[in-house]
């Protein structure tokens, strides 16, 4: 086996880097990356240089056994695990902290495989040490403070953990379907005060005269794609943030991989009021972004969540990811969750400082998600 470094997605065969990676998971799917990549949203313009670890079974490069998906960045934009205090400690003491190797789903705050092993491969620890090593080489050739693993899986943290490597928690809240028959089905679990809420918010909505439409796959059209893209420029102008994605970026997702792509779109008669931008998995579903023409009482409620939650119950999806933070999902059905991020800084001193700072942070994290899930919003006596 032997692994090397591609600056170019699209260098590698589509089927070959998916028979590895695998569809189950869209976010590390060749064209979700890809489609990243010739939008220009990843890119050296925007401090992205992709830096993909690929390994391969031999040096025929016909199979490919593991991926790293990985970045080379001059600043910490668009990563939701936030490092600036680092780099602002690093730029007083004299020292560069950029650049810095980040191996995450640019703009993506969702868990998954980032030492990805191919599923028929039996050593797979072996595969894990290679593009570990991969990386740590690429780092030492460009020079660089630091290597950032973000939103791991619980087999690659119990990896980079036996690595020595420095772990940081982080939270989320997550919905998980415990076998609904209906939306109904699922507030039955819910205590009497928030079930009632819940009711009242989708009342709003229904007496309102709003409908809901689902749209995926070959149901996808151009304008449905500009209206969602409308959407999203929206929130980012109403609340100041940056623009991460450009159009041509939701065009590629539209057409590269439809069936992993889900519009929920609020109407009213025949005007799209809201929309929110969705991602299919095997058995998950992720919330990435919404957008309203105006503020309507309860349809961010019912557009991020209510929608999401059936169309979970509807399709058999087991897992509901609504994003990052948002204690306001607690009482809508989503659980608070622990994330985990890894961390080597090159500088020991800096490393030493920065490991104490996260054994105190992941302690804190401990107690926050203990008290939120002393707060949970279901039935002490359900029994699912």
């Amino acid at each position: 086996m032997f692994a090397e470094v591609i600056e170019n997605i699209s260098s590698i065969d589509a089927t070959a880097w998916d028979t590895c990676a695998g569809t189950a998971h869209p976010f590390t799917r060749h064209a979700f990356l890809s489609a990243l990549e010739k939008s220009g949203c990843v890119s050296s313009a925007t401090g992205w240089f992709p830096q993909h670890i690929v390994a391969y079974a031999d040096t025929t490069k016909q199979d490919i056994v593991g991926i790293m998906p990985l970045y080379l960045k001059d600043h910490s934009y668009g990563e939701y695990v936030f490092d600036w205090a680092w780099a602002d400690a690093y730029q007083r003491a004299g020292l560069k902290y950029y650049p810095k190797l980040l191996c995450a789903i640019p703009f993506t705050p969702v868990n998954g495989a980032r030492l990805i092993i191919k599923s028929d491969v039996q050593d797979c620890q072996e595969i894990r040490q290679l593009l570990l090593d991969k990386a740590f080489q690429l780092g030492n050739e460009l020079n660089i403070s630091s290597i950032h693993w973000l939103f791991t899986t619980e087999q690659d943290s119990s990896f980079l953990s036996r690595a020595k490597i420095t772990r940081r928690s982080g939270s989320q809240f997550h919905w998980r379907n415990q076998n609904y028959s209906s939306f109904n089905d699922f507030l039955a679990d819910m205590s009497h005060k928030k079930r009632k809420n819940i009711r009242r918010e989708r009342r709003r909505i229904t007496d309102a005269g709003i409908k809901y439409v689902a749209i995926n796959n070959a149901e996808l059209s151009p304008q449905h794609t500009n209206e969602m893209f409308n959407f999203y420029q929206r929130t980012i102008q109403r609340y100041g943030a940056q623009q991460y994605l450009n159009r041509e970026f939701f065009e590629r997702i539209t057409t590269s991989m439809p069936e992993s792509v889900l519009f929920l779109f609020a109407k009213f008669e025949n005007v799209f009021l809201a929309g929110g931008l969705f991602y299919i998995g095997d058995e998950s579903l992720y919330g990435r972004y919404w957008g309203a023409n105006n503020d309507y009482h309860s349809l961010h409620f019912e557009t991020c969540y209510y929608q999401p939650i059936e169309y979970c119950i509807n399709n058999g999806l087991k897992l509901f990811e609504a994003g990052a933070q948002g204690e306001h999902k607690l009482a809508r059905g989503l659980l608070p969750v622990k994330t985990y991020s890894y961390h080597w800084l090159n500088d020991p001193r800096f490393m030493s400082a920065v490991d104490q700072y996260t054994k105190e942070e992941n302690s804190h994290v401990d107690r926050y998600t203990e008290l939120l899930g002393a707060h949970s919003p279901f039935r002490a006596d359900r029994n699912k």
